[in-house]
C-alpha cells in the first residue's frame, strides 16, 4: 500500500506527457519545426546567407534541442520504453536525432552532420499519417511489382535485340547492340524525343518500323505502367481499412463492428436456442419413461 502514493506523481507526469503528446497543436509545432529545419538547409545553399552563417547556427542549435527534447518526451509518455522502440517510426525518428547530435563546428565532421540534417526532412513521413501510409503501400507493393519489372525486361530484351538487328546499319550509336539497343528504348519508354530522334530517323530507311515503336509504347505505356499503378493502389487501399481498423473509425471499422455484433448476437441466439431445447428433451424423456411404466 505505501509504494501506490510513491508512484502517483511519476504516474500523472507520465499521462500529462501522454497527452501533450497526443495534443494536435504539439503536433504541428513540431511540424512547423521540421519544415523550418528543411528550410535553413535550402537557405545554406545559398551565398547570399552566408553573412547570416553564425545566426543560421544558432538556428540550427535551437531546433536540434527541441527535437531532443520532443523525442524525450515522446520516450517518458511511453507506459514501456520497450515498445517505444518496437515501432519502426519511433527507431527512425530516434536514429535521426541523434545523429543531428554531431557538432557542425567540427571541420572534419561538417560535411557529415550537414548530410544527416538533411534527413530531418524525412521526419515529415513518421509525423504525418497520410505519408506514413503511401510510403508503407510504396513498400509493401515492391515485390509485386518485381514481377512486373521483370515481365517489363524480357519485352525490353526482345525489342532491344530486334532493334539491334534490324535498325544497326541506321545509327550505331542508338542500335550497335542489345545494351544500347536497350537504352534507347528506355528513352523511347521515357517520351523524350522519341519520335524526332529515333523514329524518324528509322522511318527514313525502314518506313514500317513505326509499328516496332507503336507497339513497344503501348506495351509500356499503357499496360506495365498500368499494372504497376493498379498494384499501388490496391496495397493503398488495404492500407487505408487497416488503419481505421486499428483506429476505429471508417466505413471498414463500422463494417467489422457489425461483423463482430451479428456474430455476438449469433451465439446468444444458440445459448437461447439450447436453452429451449434442454427442458423439452427432459420433458420428453420423462414422457417415454411414463409411457413404458403404463405398459409395463
Amino acid at each position: 500500500m505505501s509504494e501506490a502514493p510513491k508512484n502517483e506523481p511519476f504516474i500523472s507526469w507520465q499521462g500529462r506527457l501522454e497527452r501533450l503528446r497526443s495534443n494536435k497543436l504539439f503536433e504541428m509545432g513540431v511540424i512547423s519545426i521540421i519544415v523550418v529545419s528543411a528550410l535553413m538547409i535550402g537557405a545554406k545553399t545559398y551565398e547570399e546567407t552566408s553573412r547570416f552563417e553564425q545566426w543560421l547556427l544558432y538556428l540550427d542549435i535551437a531546433v536540434t534541442v527541441f527535437f531532443l527534447i520532443e523525442i524525450m518526451i515522446r520516450m517518458a509518455a511511453e507506459p514501456n520504453l520497450l515498445r517505444f522502440f518496437k515501432r519502426g517510426w519511433n527507431v527512425f525518428d530516434f536514429l535521426i536525432v541523434t545523429a543531428s547530435l554531431i557538432p557542425m563546428d567540427d571541420s572534419e565532421m561538417v560535411l557529415l552532420a550537414r548530410l544527416l540534417r538533411i534527413f530531418r526532412v524525412l521526419r515529415l513521413v513518421s509525423m504525418i499519417p497520410e505519408l506514413r501510409m503511401l510510403l508503407a503501400a510504396l513498400v509493401k507493393s515492391i515485390p509485386r511489382m518485381g514481377y512486373v519489372v521483370l515481365l517489363m525486361f524480357i519485352i525490353f530484351y526482345i525489342y532491344g535485340a530486334i532493334g539491334s538487328f534490324l535498325f544497326n546499319d541506321v545509327d550505331e550509336q542508338l542500335w550497335g547492340n542489345i545494351s544500347l539497343a536497350m537504352l534507347t528504348l528506355f528513352q523511347v519508354a521515357t517520351f523524350e524525343s522519341w519520335a524526332t530522334a529515333v523514329m524518324y530517323p528509322v522511318m527514313e530507311d525502314y518506313p514500317y518500323s513505326w509499328i516496332f515503336f507503336l507497339t513497344f509504347i503501348f506495351l509500356n505505356a499503357f499496360i506495365f505502367l498500368n499494372m504497376m499503378i493498379g498494384i499501388v493502389l490496391d496495397v493503398m487501399q488495404k492500407e487505408s481499412a487497416q488503419i481505421e481498423l486499428e483506429s476505429g473509425e471508417g466505413e471498414v471499422a463500422e463494417m467489422h463492428g457489425l461483423r463482430d455484433d451479428v456474430r455476438a448476437l449469433q451465439a446468444q441466439l444458440d445459448r437461447m436456442e439450447a436453452t429451449w431445447k434442454t427442458p423439452a428433451l427432459q420433458d420428453s424423456s420423462q414422457d417415454r419413461g411414463r409411457d413404458r411404466e403404463k405398459e409395463s
